[in-house]
């Protein structure tokens, strides 16, 4: 079992409004604000860290800023504002797909797992009142956040929610047919050109078929996870794909500028492979990812520290800023295999 992270920098972004987007160095930077992206992610970590005793009592304080700010960022139809200004005044009529996938999966999480039972009841008030929204995201990514949320609402449940089944159903089948459009000899992927948080896409899957008891897409789940390994390990290390170029379809991939967020999708991924298969392999796949962090990369850099993370590796060197995204998916990681075990997710085959 892995150690169990301090929350330090996550706290020094955090103030009694939110969480702070950027930062100079390990210093928050005020004048970027906050967004609902980050403040969703930084509530599912507050969720995990609350299962760890000597994290519980910070974690609880931090639940209850990251909730509220949900709470408030939520409009009238069920969708989420995502920019807020540092003076508390909303910048945008509603946010992008990605930030409403990513509220949705946060308050899925918090229906299953947040620490009191008042946050679990106020999660579940908002995600329904948000569900409806699934239906008009329209972008692989922002559908895979959301169908993650809505898997955790779905077992929360007791799988009693049609309304769930349906939405998780529908994310696995435009997923997939994703999939049949941009395949080809040799790309086992969803889309021609391999982009951002990559391993969320094969996850979903994974998590869908795995609430649904559905084989179909589980076995998709582990045809496209395989590949992204294939194109991301080299020599036992994990290689992302780097955001100056990402990987075209006959392309060359882009090593560099790698993002701490594709560790922490890859982690995730192959602890839901690990669940649903039991074998060692994937579990060590996900141990590959967080080593990512720990200096196991094409630069040997140490990239956590003090409870934060730099926000990319890049072929001259680190990027030494550490702000809310980075932080979120080196602590979303090491919470995750700090556990004594993957969680398990059994399907009938």
């Amino acid at each position: 079992m892995w150690q169990t992270p301090n929350l330090d920098h996550l706290v020094a972004l955090t103030d009694d409004t939110g969480l702070i987007q950027h930062a100079g160095r390990d210093i928050p930077n005020r004048s970027t604000g906050y967004c609902t992206d980050d403040v969703a992610r930084g509530f599912i970590v507050a969720c995990g860290a609350a299962r760890h005793e000597k994290l519980r009592v910070e974690s609880l304080r931090l639940g209850r800023i990251y909730l509220a700010f949900l709470h408030d960022a939520q409009i009238a139809d069920g969708r989420f504002h995502n920019f807020m200004s540092y003076d508390r005044r909303w910048l945008d009529e509603v946010g992008g797909d990605d930030a409403i996938g990513r509220a949705i999966w946060a308050l899925g999480v918090g229906m299953r797992h947040a620490p009191r039972d008042g946050w679990r009841k106020l999660c579940a008030t908002l995600f329904e009142r948000a569900l409806p929204a699934v239906e008009h995201l329209d972008h692989p990514r922002s559908w895979a956040y959301a169908s993650l949320g809505i898997a955790e609402a779905h077992l929360a449940t007791g799988r009693e929610r049609p309304s769930f089944e349906h939405a998780l159903r529908r994310v696995g089948e435009r997923l997939s047919q994703a999939y049949e459009n941009a395949r080809a000899d040799g790309w086992e992927w969803f889309e021609p050109t391999m982009t951002y948080d990559n391993a969320r896409l094969p996850e979903a899957l994974l998590r869908i078929g795995g609430a649904l008891t559905d084989p179909t897409f589980v076995d998709l789940g582990f045809r496209t996870l395989d590949f992204y390994e294939s194109v991301v390990i080299e020599d036992r290390m994990f290689v992302p794909i780097g955001n100056a170029g990402w990987y075209p379809r006959d392309g060359h991939r882009a090593r560099y500028a790698q993002q701490p967020l594709e560790a922490a999708g890859m982690v995730d991924a192959a602890l839901a492979g690990h669940a649903i298969r039991g074998e060692i392999r994937y579990r060590r796949l996900a141990e590959l990812a967080l080593e990512w962090y720990y200096g196991r990369n094409t630069r040997d850099a140490v990239m956590a520290t003090g409870g934060g993370c730099f926000d990319g590796l890049d072929e001259l060197g680190v990027n030494r800023n550490m702000g809310a995204e980075s932080t979120l998916a080196y602590l979303s990681s090491a919470l995750a295999l700090a556990q004594p075990a993957a969680e398990v997710l059994r399907i009938a085959r």
